[in-house]
């Protein structure tokens, strides 16, 4: 059985006190979740020497997380992403002849939510078996979304290294909803400098391209013959620098895979860190998956360890319906309605490499 540990992790301006629970398995291998934002805040994992190191992306306290330094350029590291993961153009869209205007937090368009989206809430944890259930409650029109949505996250974690996130919503207004988790891997170790060195596998044969906003065009491209084709395994930053134009435009990767369809989980992506022999799996059932090569990280912010975060030292590969469905009908819809159930679900494996 996953042992469960809760303590505080600080307190809130206004004397909100904040939870870190820490799940962990017979092996050791451990995750920490935060009720600010249901962030994975660690990830402790063996390399192939038998060593744990966390692989992902954070803080050591509550303070680096609110920091408004931090808040200014939000990297969203770990955080539960919504009401909308991803990018929404213009910052609106129009359900049931109706149109509503989002919080623009990026020009014109509305990101991960808007400018005050889950990522920077309370949510309420209940222990379950091997995990713990974080909550929320999102009011109708908060950040411009129609409908009272309330959402569940269940984080579990297993004897095989399986970190499961279970997202459900539901609502009692026709709304949109896309929900997904912002973390950052470095299978070397969170400061450990880059990762671009990592093989990166995406099961993926098309890609969404972007315009100069990062909105998708509307266009399903082929990876064939480009860059983005991680069909086969290929170091993260192998290509990023090449000439493509859709490089020029994310400065790297930051664009969203179209997965091979499927039933039920799937794999999406497995990456490889020749280091420290470690490997992770991600499995999912959503049909997207968004590859971001860490290209804003620029040496301001430092970890829980103390050492800076550098372009391209961490990337995030976040499971997700595609950018900006809501005003794309022809892509994989987002509307949730009342009496309906929003279910997602995505697995991090953790395994060593042969």
């Amino acid at each position: 059985m996953t042992s469960i540990d809760k303590v505080t992790f600080g307190e809130l301006a206004d004397g909100t006190g904040i939870e870190r629970w820490t799940l962990t398995n017979s092996g050791g291998v451990s995750v920490s979740i935060l009720t600010w934002g249901a962030t994975i805040q660690t990830v402790l994992v063996p390399d192939r020497d038998g060593n744990l190191g966390n692989v992902t992306l954070g803080f050591a306290d509550l303070s680096g997380y609110t920091d408004p330094a931090y808040l200014a350029g939000n990297p969203f590291f770990g955080a539960t992403i919504g009401r909308y993961a991803n990018r929404i153009a213009g910052g609106g869209f129009t359900l049931d002849g109706e149109s509503y205007k989002l919080a623009q937090n990026e020009g014109q368009t509305t990101l991960h939510g808007g400018s005050y989206g889950f990522d920077q809430r309370v949510w309420t944890a209940t222990e379950v078996a091997d995990g713990v259930r974080m909550s929320y409650v999102s009011a109708d029109g908060e950040q411009g979304f129609p409908g009272t949505v309330r959402v569940g996250v269940t984080f579990t974690l297993d004897e095989r290294n399986a970190l499961r996130l279970d997202y459900e919503a539901t609502t009692d207004r026709a709304t949109v909803v896309a929900l997904t988790n912002h973390a950052y891997w470095n299978l070397s170790g969170e400061g450990s400098g880059t990762a671009e060195n990592h093989l990166l596998r995406i099961d993926a044969e098309h890609y969404t391209p972007v315009d100069a906003t990062l909105i998708p065009t509307g266009e399903i491209a082929p990876v064939a013959g480009t860059p983005f084709d991680f069909r086969e395994f290929h170091p993260i930053g192998e290509r990023i620098r090449g000439a493509h134009p859709q490089l020029t435009i994310g400065r790297g990767y930051d664009h969203n895979y179209v997965l091979t369809e499927g039933e039920g989980l799937r794999t999406a992506a497995v990456v490889r860190d020749p280091a420290s022999g470690r490997e992770m799996t991600i499995e999912t059932t959503e049909p997207g998956l968004q590859f971001y090569a860490g290209n804003f990280l620029d040496g301001k912010l430092r970890g829980g360890a103390g050492l800076t975060y550098r372009q391209g030292d961490a990337f995030a590969l976040e499971t997700q319906h595609f950018p900006d469905s809501p005003n794309r009908p022809e892509f994989p819809s987002t509307v949730l309605r009342p009496g309906e159930t929003y279910r997602s679900t995505t697995v991090h494996v953790f395994t060593l490499s042969a």
